[in-house]
């Protein structure tokens, strides 16, 4: 009869490498979120409230620039290029998580619209009179979620701009730096110091 010995060294554990969020940049929401044509056809179709594209950049802008004012007093540049970046990084962040969900809700609609690709055949079929179709609801959801996408992106925007009239430097997303990797070396002097001391 075979016995089998048990593993006294424990389970292997594989190192894990630190997970690293990639950085959000305007290029990527303005790539998501609808054009400024797109929203206005969006808004005139379903009558919804236009976005005032010009005046939510100009205030945006301005409120942030009002912020830098009020701290330049009590900040360094640098510490205020920093604190404004992440501010600038906060519009950017709300903004491409809405152009996210516009776009999927987007392809969602265009799906469930789409006979070829539609299984449910009866969602082809007009609804009950009065009532709108379950395709239309996703059309009209997915047209309000866009409007509001492209009002996150022209703010998100001024404050991009504002960011670059203030620091004189173009806005970039704040990327941790990695973390250093132990060499060999190191790893052996860390283990020959950790010998001798108490």
């Amino acid at each position: 009869m075979a016995f089998r010995t048990a593993n006294k060294t424990g389970p292997t554990q594989v190192p894990r490498r630190p997970q690293t969020r990639q950085a959000v940049t305007f290029e990527m929401v303005a790539s998501l979120a609808p054009t400024e044509a797109r929203s206005e056809r969006m808004t005139a179709t379903y009558g919804f409230e236009p976005v005032d594209a010009a005046a939510l950049r100009e205030t945006t802008e301005e409120h942030v620039g009002l912020i830098a004012r009020e701290l330049q007093a009590n900040l360094d540049e640098k510490a205020l290029a920093i604190f404004l970046q992440r501010v600038v990084g906060s519009f950017v962040a709300g903004a491409y998580g809405a152009a996210q969900f516009y776009s999927t809700k987007r392809s969602d609609a265009l799906a469930l619209g789409s006979k070829l690709l539609n299984d449910a055949c009866d969602e082809d079929r007009d609804g009950v009179a009065g009532f709108e179709s379950k395709t239309e609801r996703a059309y009209r959801f997915a047209a309000e979620m866009g409007v509001q996408a492209y009002a996150l992106m022209v703010a998100a925007e001024g404050a991009v701009s504002a960011y670059a009239h203030i620091t004189g430097e173009a806005w970039k997303p704040y990327e941790a730096p990695l973390p250093a990797v132990p060499t060999t070396q190191r790893r052996s002097e860390a283990a020959m110091r950790a010998a001798l001391e108490d």
